[in-house]
């Protein structure tokens, strides 16, 4: 693709308009059905308490010491701290022991009693399983009773989906590449809500699969190319601030998740109202123009003209002429284009010891990010009280952290808050290790402001990473970033599952990580008010030039492009 310094547009139409803001904010919006669907297994995935169905209508339940009539009264002694086994006569006198994944039968059809020393015979539960449904009345796992030897199903729930998530960045990103930006958006959004609706109505646990793999595609595939739909149609000036906003409105899907779960009982009835949510996008995203710079990349000048004049007449200024544009900057430095495109691939960003080390660093930051920030999302719900308000919190604390990232990046510099955020990430995950389990608000608190430090690192290494490399790699800098941090999330569900060996071990493993990935950061060089280099060698003369002199390049603000140039969003695979 060619590549156009295209930044006198933005000089002569807005950088930020009322025509970008009114597309900002259209696409903002379906952001949030992409937080939304992303955890939405949070609460689809709930294991309520349960034991075995008896083969036969009950006429007594003996809990303990206590006696009542109907086997689903037992629940609220579960939450006086009682686990005792279940005893239960049936209506032909048989004696039944329930487990909540075995059942035994006396031999000896005995009294109802707790105090049995015969023999017994064991059996599967073969007629199925009795759920408490004081909380919820349906979930994924009682649909299909994925509990006992089939828990593992559930537990694969969320690192499928986010397997989807990683085809549908590499798919979704070349694919919008090759036929626009515009009609990959369309295609995403309307998979996002079609397989929404679709897996609501799933008759088998294998259709739930692969509907919500499908719309796992479908979302990644919509934040990969949003992000960088928004980046081609908003100028420098206030390109860098609202793409890190983007993330803020992934963070309301969160929040939107936890509300809709408190009010919302049912699992395919809470799918279909979160799924609901892209309806406005889906009718209004056939109005969104291409953008002018991948109709330039094609040769499409009349029709690129044609998108910036309805810029100029949406924000009330006069438009301009690319023609005379491009012409103007053709014949400058900027404007030339090589004959030859040299090609890059993955050895390159190890092309010598202090780029691969820089490299490793990234890519550790980039799993540990994700990691961290899904696991404080997943495992929020098992921190004790309202597990309703505690995902609410998680997602809320978010938003703070992306304000504070376009703050302090441009006042204390990109590596440092990194550092800060990291580092402040490891020291929670210690103090949570130490806070006794009864103080549940304390935890919850203090895993608030983990999640804070965490999503503050997660948000910035994207803009990092991009002023870290030159032109020539820095789309694969950012995709291969991506795609280790796509790791990250798929392994999330399962850290949360090694609290079963010891309660603190999801927080030290994801503490370590943090603190040795903050103190790494400080082998990486800071890029605050640094020109983007073009070249390895450019780059390398740059920090020579800062070491020499001391000071910082005077530049505004610097930014994911360069010179406002077409992205390669297949190398990108942007998106949470």
């Amino acid at each position: 693709m060619r590549s156009h310094n295209l930044e006198p547009i933005f000089d002569r139409v807005g950088h930020f308009g009322r025509f970008q803001k009114f597309l900002y904010f259209i696409c903002a919006f379906q952001n949030i059905s992409c937080g939304i669907h992303y955890l939405a297994s949070v609460f689809l995935t709930v294991s309520p308490y349960h034991t075995c169905r008896p083969p036969g209508n009950v006429s007594q339940v003996l809990f303990g010491n206590i006696s009542i009539w109907r086997l689903e009264d037992i629940w609220i002694l579960f939450f006086t701290g009682r686990k005792d086994q279940i005893i239960v006569q049936l209506q032909n006198g048989e004696v039944w022991e329930l487990t909540s994944c075995h059942r035994f039968r006396r031999d000896d059809k005995s009294a109802l009693n707790s105090d049995y020393n015969g023999q017994k015979s064991s059996f599967p539960c073969l007629d199925g399983y009795i759920y408490d449904k004081s909380k919820w009345d349906s979930t994924v796992v009682t649909q299909w009773d994925l509990v006992c030897n089939r828990e593992w199903y559930a537990r694969m729930v969320q690192p499928v989906f986010m397997v989807g998530v990683l085809l549908g960045a590499m798919i979704f990103g070349h694919f919008s590449d090759r036929i626009g930006r515009r009609f990959v958006l369309w295609i995403t959004s309307t998979g996002i809500f079609f397989f929404g609706v679709a897996v609501a109505f799933s008759s088998d646990f294998y259709t739930f699969m692969i509907t919500r793999f499908l719309l796992a595609m479908s979302g990644s595939g919509y934040l990969v190319v949003v992000f960088v739909y928004v980046m081609e149609f908003i100028g420098m000036k206030s390109r860098t601030w609202a793409c890190i906003q983007m993330h803020s409105f992934f963070a309301i899907g969160t929040m939107v998740v936890a509300l809709t779960a408190y009010f919302v009982r049912t699992w395919w009835i809470y799918q279909i109202i979160l799924s609901t949510v892209t309806v406005p996008f889906v009718l209004c995203c056939w109005i969104l123009p291409e953008t002018p710079f991948w109709l330039l990349s094609q040769g499409r000048h009349e029709e690129a003209q044609r998108v910036v004049d309805t810029m100029a007449k949406w924000n009330r200024v006069s438009s301009c002429k690319l023609s005379e544009l491009l012409s103007l900057d053709l014949n400058g430095p900027v404007g030339n284009e090589p004959s030859e495109v040299k090609k890059h691939n993955l050895i390159d960003l190890f092309s010598n010891w202090n780029v691969g080390t820089r490299t490793l660093i990234v890519w550790l930051i980039w799993f540990t990010g994700c990691l961290g920030f899904y696991f404080f999302s997943l495992n929020s719900v098992n921190l004790g009280g309202n597990e309703y308000l505690n995902l609410f919190l998680m997602g809320a604390v978010e938003i703070p952290a992306y304000i504070f990232i376009g703050w302090g990046m441009d006042r204390i510099g990109r590596r440092n808050v990194l550092v800060c955020s990291l580092i402040s990430g490891a020291l929670f995950c210690g103090v949570i290790m130490v806070i006794p389990k009864d103080y549940f608000v304390y935890t919850v608190v203090v895993t608030m402001a983990g999640k804070f430090a965490i999503g503050a690192s997660f948000g910035l290494i994207y803009l990092y990473t991009a002023e870290l490399y030159p032109t020539v790699v820095r789309s694969l800098a950012v995709g291969s970033g991506s795609m280790v941090s796509r790791l990250g999330s798929i392994v999330a569900p399962f850290w949360v599952y090694l609290s079963s060996a010891w309660t603190f071990l999801p927080q030290l493993v994801v503490g370590i990580l943090a603190f040795v990935s903050g103190m790494l950061s400080l082998m990486l060089p800071e890029t605050m008010g640094r020109p983007l280099a073009t070249t390895w060698e450019e780059a390398a003369k740059q920090e020579r030039e800062k070491e020499s002199s001391g000071k910082l390049f005077p530049t505004a603000s610097n930014t994911a492009l360069e010179k406002v140039e077409v992205i390669d969003s297949g190398a990108s695979g942007l998106g949470e």
